[in-house]
């Protein structure tokens, strides 16, 4: 078979398919910060640990020997965990940045101080205070009791408002992007350090489905299954959401709550819950492509880290919460990336970095946004 420019078949079709991989976790992860950032105006920077949970969640459900479930009921489990976990956050702290009282978000901070307390006092006294974990006759890492009690602070705080015993006003003032950004920032910082901290920085193993391991000669490339299956996976999923948001009625809604909530609102839709759910269906799909990754990548706490940045810079060239411009940037920068280890590798890591400046010097709106 002939070479390309010196480069043997086998190395470029290689690389393409590594490309197309990547690009499919680019396209996924980027889609989900457009659908967010687009219909809801919330910059997602704990997209890249919210990749890691799903990761995790898959790993857990998938390694622990009193609930091991196999890869394909992980596959839809881990991603509704995520997303649940994505509603609580967006319920109980992003969506009162809009909101001028605060008391939804003290009462969830208090309640976190005290539930991590009753798990935890006795590894902050050095066992002169017992706490109820003691009392009971059991241990608990203090990391694991961080986890514990923020997802106890979440649902008490969301329990308390869903009996109306804590009134939740309606959005009334309209908050900077930046503060939305430097809260999922936090919150990305303090979920990679607590599973960095109970997990360490090296990789964990997890295997891959027996229906999908080997692969098919093709001749000019070694396919593996379980790759192409990513592929396959990450086009559905992407080309059905694009679906779903343009050319359905749900979709409408969706994106006459970002025009006009007030009127959508005057139509009986009931508009925070609309955008709840969003957010947490923007979430659900970086779970997704956190358990995907899983077998690929292995599951890391810094695997979302290492991510988000590149991925953010896909979302900025397709053009800010423009979902065709995520998933047909997403593929084709993992294409040119995959392109640049073949014939100029030294540029493989800016590459992206490089066509991101050159789209917004020419057009700032990125490739596929609308011009305000």
């Amino acid at each position: 078979m002939f070479d390309l420019l010196g480069i043997a078949p086998q190395a470029l079709f290689g690389q393409l398919l590594l490309g197309l991989i990547n690009g499919s976790f680019y396209a996924l992860l980027s889609l989900g910060l457009a659908v967010i950032f687009g219909l809801l105006n919330i910059i997602n920077f704990a997209h890249g640990a919210q990749y890691m949970l799903g990761a995790f969640a898959a790993y857990l459900l998938l390694n622990n020997p009193l609930y091991s479930i196999g890869y394909w009921p992980a596959l839809i489990l881990a991603p509704l965990i995520v997303g649940g976990l994505g509603i609580l956050l967006e319920r109980n702290l992003i969506s009162q940045l809009n909101v001028r009282s605060k008391l939804r978000p003290l009462i969830f901070i208090a309640s976190f101080i005290a539930i991590f307390f009753a798990l935890a006092a006795s590894h902050l006294s050095s066992g002169a205070v017992p706490d109820l974990v003691s009392l009971a006759g059991y241990t608990l890492d203090p990391a694991a009791a961080y986890g514990i009690a923020a997802i106890g602070a979440l649902l008490f705080t969301s329990f308390l408002s869903a009996t109306n015993m804590l009134k939740a006003p309606d959005s009334d003032q309209n908050t900077d992007h930046l503060y939305g950004l430097l809260l999922t920032f936090g919150l990305a910082i303090i979920i990679q350090g607590l599973f960095v901290n109970q997990y360490g920085s090296s990789g964990l193993p997890y295997t891959i489905p027996d229906e999908l391991r080997g692969g098919q000669n093709l001749g000019f490339m070694f396919l593996p299954i379980y790759r192409g299956w990513v592929i396959v996976a990450s086009l559905f999923v992407c080309i059905s959401t694009w679906l779903i948001i343009e050319k359905t009625k749900l979709g409408a809604y969706l994106r006459a709550a970002t025009e006009n909530p007030t009127l959508l609102s005057a139509f009986g839709v009931n508009v925070p819950r609309l955008v709840t759910l969003t957010y947490g269906f923007g979430v659900a799909l970086a779970g997704l492509a956190g358990v995907l990754a899983a077998p690929i990548y292995s599951v890391n706490p810094n695997m979302g880290a290492d991510l988000i940045i590149v991925v953010f810079a896909v979302v900025v060239i397709g053009g800010m919460g423009s979902i065709l411009g995520a998933i047909v940037t997403g593929f084709m920068l993992g294409i040119v990336e995959g392109l640049t280890k073949v014939f100029y590798p030294e540029a493989a890591s800016v590459a992206i970095f490089v066509i991101m400046a050159i789209v917004l010097m020419i057009k700032p709106a990125g490739l596929f946004g609308r011009t305000a």
